[in-house]
């Protein structure tokens, strides 16, 4: 290894490591983002002036040890980051091999089951969301009233993510046909129905009202002047609701996601096509909706418990 090699920097790998994966890759600007954010964060704890030749397989297992206050999602990413950025590294340079190879790292997820809410508690976001329509005061009331409805019905009958819902397009509806265009994470696109007339309807009351917005944004759902409606727009929204429906959980646009999906299963509808409505790459993400819904379990052990009919 020469002098010359010695001195690279970090900061000039990650440059051309970010440009290979925005020209060259061609990933998601979300995942650039983590990337540069992960790398950054680790070239810092590394030392002002990080070269290359100091990442060593003792720094790095000293350095997987120091996550250990982030949670479990967090951890994976940041060591996924600084892997991808070292296979670059690897491919590039002769002299450079990925120390994180020789490492065995075991990260056990922990068991978290997401939020769910009940039919009882959907049914008095539903009704809640009728009545801020029928007392709507004024245009502008009335206008954001049609518009939360449809975001919720979306939310709900389709099971998208929050980015996908404020991603959507006006070409990417189409109440005619009663379809859903939605892309999702690394731009992969799915087809979702919308089969159920009471969604289509709020679909299409909201379009008739959109229409007095003068904005000349292509986003489906908009302010009122017009402009594209932005995620942290959405988790208000769906903050004051549940305040206003005295539903003490804590919920998430990604929240209603979990409901549809615990709901569907409920229902006995096979995992598979759940998986290919959410998007999901891998079943094992969707089996995670598996989990026994509390209320469902005593409902099972009261009705249906092979003691009963002994």
């Amino acid at each position: 290894m020469t002098e010359i090699t010695q001195q690279i920097t970090m900061a000039a790998s990650l440059e051309e490591f970010l440009n290979h994966c925005c020209f060259e890759r061609k990933l998601d600007q979300k995942t650039i983002k983590a990337y540069q954010f992960d790398i950054k964060q680790f070239a810092a704890d590394l030392g002002t002036n990080a070269k290359l030749f100091d990442v060593t397989r003792d720094y790095l297992k000293l350095w997987i040890a120091s996550l250990s206050n982030y949670r479990y999602k967090t951890i994976k990413r940041k060591i996924a980051s600084v892997n991808a950025f070292m296979n670059y590294l690897e491919m590039e340079c002769d002299w450079f091999n990925n120390p994180l190879r020789s490492l065995h790292i075991r990260l056990k997820p922990p068991v978290r089951l997401p939020v769910v809410m009940t039919k009882e508690e959907m049914q008095k976001i539903m009704e809640m969301l009728e009545v801020k329509i029928s007392t709507a005061k004024d245009n502008a009331q009335l206008f954001f009233a049609i518009r939360n409805k449809a975001i919720i019905e979306l939310l709900f009958g389709s099971g998208m993510r929050i980015g996908e819902l404020c991603g959507l397009r006006n070409q990417d509806v189409d109440l005619c046909r009663g379809q859903v265009r939605i892309i999702g994470k690394g731009n992969k696109e799915r087809i979702v129905d919308i089969c159920l007339p009471v969604i289509t309807q709020s679909l299409k009351h909201w379009v008739n009202v959109r229409k007095l917005s003068n904005g000349q944004d292509d986003g489906f759902f908009t302010s009122r002047i017009g402009r594209k409606l932005g995620p942290q727009t959405v988790r208000l929204l769906v903050h004051r609701l549940t305040h206003d429906c005295h539903i003490e959980k804590h919920v998430t646009p990604h929240t209603f996601r979990h409901t549809f999906a615990t709901l569907l299963l409920e229902e006995n509808i096979d995992i598979a096509n759940i998986q290919h409505i959410l998007g999901h790459s891998s079943i094992a993400t969707t089996q995670i909706y598996l989990h026994v819904n509390p209320y469902r379990q005593r409902e099972i052990l009261t009705n249906h418990h092979p003691r009963s009919k002994m």
